[in-house]
Formats: C-alpha cells, sequence, structure tokens
C-alpha cells in the first residue's frame, strides 16, 4: 500500500538525512547535476547517469539493478532521485520493481520537476518514441524541496517548467494565469520569494489532484493538457518536454476555440511565446496521429482529450480519432499559411 508522501518545502539535501540513512540507501542522480552539486553527494551511495531523455529506456533501468545489486541495496534500503523529470520517473519504476518495491523519494532539482514531474507517482520509461509506455504508479514516500538547486538551471530548463506552469494556469487557475501574463521568466528567476511561492502554488494545485484522483479516473485526466500531442511529438522531433507540451497546449486550445468556443485562444498562445516556447511547428502531422493512436488515452476508436472551456477551467472530452486526424492536418495549415 502507498504511503502519503510528505512534502518538505525547505533546505533538501540539509534535510535528506532525516529521510534516508546515508549508510543503507542510494541516490540515483545524472552527470549534469552531480557535476553541479557535487559536494552535497559526499558521503552517500551514489549512483550518476548519463542525462537526457534518450537514456529514460529499459536498458537504463537495468543499469542501476545492477548498481543496486553490486552495491547491496535490499529489500530495507531507501532510493532517492536527485534530478529532473528523466531522473525521478526513472528512479520510482526501479524502486517500484527492485525486489518487488522499496522505499523512495525524490529531491527534484529542476523546475519542471518541482512542479509537475515529481509529484503524482507516476514512474516510468519510454519505448521508443512512446513517452512512458511501461511503467507503475506509485507514490514516493517524499519530497525534498530545494529552490537553491534552481541557481545552476539553463535557461531551456526554466522554459521547461514554465510550460507546465501555464499548462496549471490554463486548466485550474485563471488568477495565476494573469499573475503570469504581468510577470517574466527573468521575474522569477531574480525573485526567489516570487519564485517560491509560484512553484509552491503549481505543486498544491497537482498534488490536490492526484490526491483526490491518483488512479487517473476523473479529474486527473485534465493534467494531460497539450500532453497528447506534445508526447506524439518529443521523441520523434527531439524536442525538450516544454515545448513538445507548448505545441501540445497550442493544438489543444485551437481545438478548444473550435469545439467548446474557447475565446482565449490568441492570449493562451502569447504568454506561452513570453516564457520562451514554441507554438506552432511543422511536424509530419501523419506521423504524429500514427503514435497519438497508440496514447495510453486512447481506445482505438476515440481518446480523452483535455480541452478549454474558458482558461481555468479544463474539460475532458471523447474525439473521434479520425476527428482528431483531420484536425492535425488542419492545424497544420496554421504553420504553411498563417
Amino acid at each position: 500500500m502507498d504511503t502519503k508522501t510528505q512534502y518538505i518545502w525547505q533546505g533538501a539535501f540539509a534535510q535528506l538525512e532525516k529521510w534516508a540513512n546515508p549508510a543503507d540507501s542510494f541516490l540515483v542522480t545524472d552527470e549534469n547535476v552531480f557535476a553541479a552539486h557535487k559536494s552535497k553527494f559526499k558521503g552517500w551511495n551514489t549512483i550518476v547517469l548519463k542525462a537526457g531523455e534518450a537514456y529514460k529506456v529499459q536498458q537504463t533501468v537495468d543499469v542501476v539493478i545492477d548498481r543496486l545489486l553490486a552495491m547491496g541495496a535490499h529489500r530495507q534500503s531507501t532510493l532517492v532521485g536527485v534530478g529532473g523529470g528523466v531522473i525521478t520517473d526513472l528512479t520510482g519504476y526501479v524502486a517500484g520493481i527492485y525486489q518487488r518495491g522499496i522505499r523512495f523519494g525524490f529531491v527534484p532539482t529542476t523546475l519542471l520537476s518541482m512542479v509537475d514531474a515529481a509529484i503524482g507517482g507516476k514512474n516510468g520509461v519510454d519505448v521508443g518514441e512512446y513517452k512512458n509506455m511501461v511503467g507503475l504508479i506509485r507514490q514516493p514516500h517524499f519530497l525534498l524541496y530545494d529552490f537553491n538547486l534552481l541557481k545552476t538551471l539553463p535557461l531551456a530548463e526554466w522554459r521547461n517548467g514554465f510550460a507546465e506552469i501555464i499548462k496549471h494556469a490554463a486548466i485550474k487557475d485563471a488568477k495565476m494565469f494573469r499573475d503570469l501574463q504581468t510577470h517574466t521568466l527573468n521575474h522569477y528567476r531574480k525573485n526567489p520569494i516570487d519564485l517560491a511561492s509560484l512553484v509552491k502554488r503549481n505543486a498544491q494545485i497537482k498534488i490536490k489532484v492526484i490526491t483526490q484522483d491518483p488512479l487517473e479516473q476523473g479529474e486527473r485526466k485534465l493534467l494531460n493538457f497539450g500532453h497528447t500531442l506534445g508526447h506524439a511529438i518529443e521523441n520523434k522531433y527531439a524536442l525538450s518536454h516544454g515545448e513538445a507540451i507548448s505545441i501540445g497546449m497550442s493544438f489543444a486550445a485551437w481545438v478548444s476555440a473550435y469545439i467548446k468556443g474557447y475565446k482565449d485562444l490568441t492570449a493562451l498562445m502569447g504568454l506561452l511565446q513570453r516564457y520562451g516556447l514554441p507554438t506552432l511547428s511543422d511536424f509530419d502531422a501523419r506521423q504524429a496521429f500514427k503514435v497519438l493512436v497508440k496514447d495510453k488515452k486512447s481506445n482505438g476508436v476515440d481518446i480523452h482529450f483535455v480541452l478549454l472551456a474558458k482558461t481555468g477551467q479544463g474539460v475532458v472530452q471523447p474525439l473521434l480519432l479520425v476527428q482528431v486526424e483531420q484536425l492535425l492536418k488542419d492545424f497544420q495549415k496554421l504553420v504553411h499559411h498563417g
């Protein structure tokens, strides 16, 4: 039975020993995080992986399991993912299957993982161009936040995080949408108090949703806004998660305007651009559809698509796959004809 996740909002590494015994815990991180925060890993059993979505695959899982066996990890050990969404997804998956399940927690080090990827218990790996095709839902025992970890974050990773922040605003929080319109990415980078408040606000939106619907039977489906198309093009075109989801949100908002009479399409696309995110992309609509058909939300006839009734109010709407295929082709005409 999954435990209730504990969220600690200040000083991750300083408090990690309270949650994980260094002698019997194993930290999983990537080369970038390890290089940026090397001193923080001193005294911990650490497994350092290659960085990037390309390594979020079963082969990497096998490598981690081999290392755990060699290092003596057992049923009472704790696994801790220290990194962005790739590391937390992969670590949670390994923890769920190693010796039929061991205790685990996360120290998210990117804006994206702090507001989205590390929260909710979705753990898994990609299979080719199919995102998160293999995995399980199992909640971490703890999440430790440390906003100082964001100081070394590259600009592209800030943009990734803001894609998910804008998603939360679009589906759940019209006031946050307006707040984001009055600020900039640079404002949040330079104002740690405002940033901490924004991160916590977003984390709590997702925490509330997943607490009410941990297995994605209802409300949690809204968190997939922008992800249906986003996941279909992310690996195929080597896009960052934020870039792919931003294009996916633009498509979903465009469909919302067509089907639901959504009135803020221009405002949403403008907000994405304000935070350095793309809204249109010259992807192959037929190829994207082939991947989309394999999406976990599809039953082969229709797909549960997240649309916007208005800003701050997402709705789940079944769309026939033949309808989605045509909408994708029509959306691509915007790229070529404006």
